[in-house]
């Protein structure tokens, strides 16, 4: 592996990250806040530190996966990183640890915050935190715009962002997907800043929940979260956006080109949204007839609200849903794990490998009962590899092994059951609010310092698909 090439990338997603500092550098003198020295100090030391290994790093014509998966890794971990600096010179509650939090939540577009009066920051910084969802949700095209033109068009998208699953569904040359990710991405934040302004949101922050919903983020202006605007409008608005920002892009794409592989003719999608039907109407029916809304058209808007928001991995709330039933609360938490489909700008799970988990249980059922029969499950009408049916396995196995482990070393540090079990899910899934001391009304703020750092890392491999984070610890075994 070429380590200054790895260098020469990273030090490009850098330069990115700095452009969008100087973005709220800007907003920063237009509103004449005290963020105008943190923001112009952060820009120079992030572009410094990026555009250095970029310009004295000649270029190459080839990657190979390894140097592909280190770049992706690399990147993510130099963005956190830095984007903790606008944080820290500003001050406020935002030492160290609490700003990588913050940084790490942003870019892994997990939407968790350390913070307790969110509209108390100035506009500058609200737009940083927004901006860092924006980044995040598109890091597999960014990297993709800036390696794919000087490793041939048929370098394959990195396993640490989209899964085999995604690439099956949605086969093409790799620079051409990833021109038509960036198109949907852009397109879709375009349409719900309009569409939320129309509805009644000022541009400020119409602009800056757009970004959040798109990339499955969830970080907000406002204390109460989209509570604060008590609009069904809003949350209709929002609602859309967030079901079309967890189905996979490719699809969505191929909906608009009239392609017959779309979102109507996928029964991946449609599994996906019969899922969350169901979630939502056992859930209204719960809120109902508990008397926790007496209405229950009530009971529906915020139950439709909560499943798609957790369901996408956005993590907005127009409601507290920690005092919700308990019934209740178990069907939010199996959506914080289930996460939305691959191909999206969602990290976690994902949906895709719930599903095929299920298709693979049925076919060894059917094994048992037809032993010298051949069984292949078949994905949107494409056969599926024991490789990939492996690969799923090991992964789910993984998956709640961490999930266990994180649920434990938060309970070590003397943090309640339901609180660690819920908020570690939340940061693997990237759905950021859990229940009781984390619930969508509150935040991380209380959690040790030790807890946000095991918090932190565990939101990275959940965007990273696990796998990505793993294998920088057998970087000898490259070869």
């Amino acid at each position: 592996m070429r380590t200054h090439i790895v260098l020469k990338y990273t030090g490009m997603a850098l330069v990115l990250n700095a452009l969008f500092m100087f973005f709220s550098l800007i907003l920063a003198l237009v509103f004449s806040e005290n963020t105008v020295v943190a923001f112009l100090y952060s820009t120079i030391i992030t572009i410094c530190l990026g555009i250095l290994p970029s310009i004295y790093v000649k270029k190459t014509d080839y990657l190979n996966i390894h140097e592909g998966v280190m770049i992706v890794v690399m990147g993510w971990l130099s963005t956190c990183i830095t984007g903790t600096i606008p944080y820290v010179l500003w001050g406020g509650d935002f030492h160290f640890i609490n700003a990588l939090f913050e940084s790490v939540s942003g870019y892994t577009t997990t939407g968790a915050s350390i913070l307790s009066d969110i509209e108390s920051l100035p506009k500058s910084l609200l737009f940083w935190r927004s901006s860092t969802h924006f980044i995040g949700g598109i890091g597999v095209i960014l990297f993709g715009l800036l390696v794919l033109p000087e490793s041939g068009s048929r370098l394959k998208l990195f396993n640490t962002e989209m899964s085999q699953l995604a690439k099956t569904n949605f086969a093409t040359r790799a620079k051409e997907t990833i021109k038509i990710l960036l198109y949907v991405y852009l397109g879709l934040n375009i349409l719900e800043i309009g569409s939320l302004y129309i509805a009644g949101m000022s541009l400020f922050d119409a602009v800056n929940h757009s970004f959040a919903t798109i990339a499955t983020g969830g970080f907000s202006t406002k204390n109460a979260s989209i509570a604060y605007f008590n609009s069904v409008s809003i949350e209709v608005i929002i609602m859309l956006f967030m079901v079309l920002s967890g189905i996979h892009f490719g699809l969505i794409f191929h909906t608009f080109s009239r392609s017959k592989n779309n979102i109507f003719t996928s029964a991946t999608v449609r599994a996906f949204l019969l899922f969350m039907a169901a979630g939502i109407i056992l859930s209204t029916l719960k809120l109902y007839y508990s008397g926790t809304y007496d209405n229950f058209w009530t009971a529906l808007r915020y139950a439709s609200f909560q499943v798609i928001s957790l369901g996408t991995t956005t993590g907005f709330a127009n409601a507290d849903s920690s005092v919700w039933p308990a019934f209740n609360i178990m069907i939010l938490i199996y959506f914080t794990i289930q996460c939305a489909m691959v191909g999206s700008t969602s990290g976690g799970l994902k949906f895709d490998r719930i599903w095929l988990f299920i298709k693979t249980i049925v076919k060894q059922i059917k094994q048992m009962q037809h032993p010298r029969a051949v069984l292949n499950i078949k994905i949107d009408g494409k056969p599926v590899t024991e490789d990939i049916e492996h690969h799923t396995l090991v992964f789910l196995s993984l998956y709640m092994m961490i999930l266990l482990v994180t649920t434990l070393l938060l309970t070590f540090l003397n943090v309640d059951t339901l609180t660690s079990f819920s908020g570690a899910a939340a940061a693997l899934g990237n759905v950021g609010p859990g229940f009781n001391d984390v619930g969508s009304m509150s935040n991380y703020g209380m959690i040790p310092d030790a807890g946000k750092i095991i918090l932190s890392v565990t939101m990275l491999l959940g965007r990273l698909e696990i796998f990505g984070i793993l294998s920088l610890f057998f970087v000898r075994s490259w070869k």
